[in-house]
């Protein structure tokens, strides 16, 4: 019999591959405003909206990936993703500040069980990018990022990573690295999901 805790983890886990193909909560289209920084041949896969420089003002972070072949084809790339960091100015308009393709996963990175996008979220100041994926394994992580007054940047602040096998669910096994003990400061740009551990000045 599972513990609560875990029941709890397993069933938030369970959910993730939900979350994907919800609509995001600002729903339906991205606003127009950032047709601009989205190329010929992408579209925006993820957006949210918040004060996420903490100046008062509504920022957007968003996830821009390739289009897919009509076909059915395979990409060269594996729909390589690309978060975006825009941030209002005074005058109301929005420029991409940030911007990193390591941070959300390929659309073909999630193993048997296909694209292991499985959200973004934001806040004043911090925002997360979760993922899901594997086969008979099942694997989960969550990067989060909060921005440094000081840096005037987003650094990694937390990264939650959780395992179990399909058939033993009850022996999930979840661990959180957290700076300083696990890792430095990391720059959104600099990070790495296969090399963040003992990264980054202390």
């Amino acid at each position: 019999m599972m513990r609560p805790a875990t029941t709890l983890l397993y069933c938030s886990l369970l959910s993730l591959p939900l979350l994907a193909n919800a609509a995001a909560p600002d729903a339906g289209k991205p606003p127009a405003e950032l047709d601009r920084f989205v190329a010929k041949g992408e579209s925006i896969l993820a957006f949210e909206a918040a004060d996420l420089n903490g100046d008062g003002l509504r920022d957007v972070v968003f996830i821009v990936e390739p289009l897919q072949a009509n076909d059915g084809a395979e990409e060269e790339d594996d729909g390589t993703r690309t978060l975006k960091i825009a941030i209002r100015a005074p005058d109301g308009s929005l420029n991409v500040v940030k911007e990193s393709s390591r941070v959300v996963l390929c659309r073909g990175c999630g193993g048997a069980f296909g694209d292991p996008f499985a959200g973004l979220s934001a806040s004043k100041n911090t925002f997360s990018v979760s993922h899901y994926g594997g086969s008979g394994w099942r694997w989960s992580n969550t990067y989060t990022f909060k921005y440094s007054k000081r840096d005037a940047s987003w650094q990694l602040v937390q990264v939650d990573e959780s395992s179990f096998h399909a058939s033993e669910p009850e022996k999930l096994e979840a661990k959180t690295y957290r700076p300083p003990r696990h890792f430095g400061k990391i720059d959104i740009a600099d990070f790495d999901p296969e090399r963040f551990k003992g990264v980054g000045p202390k």
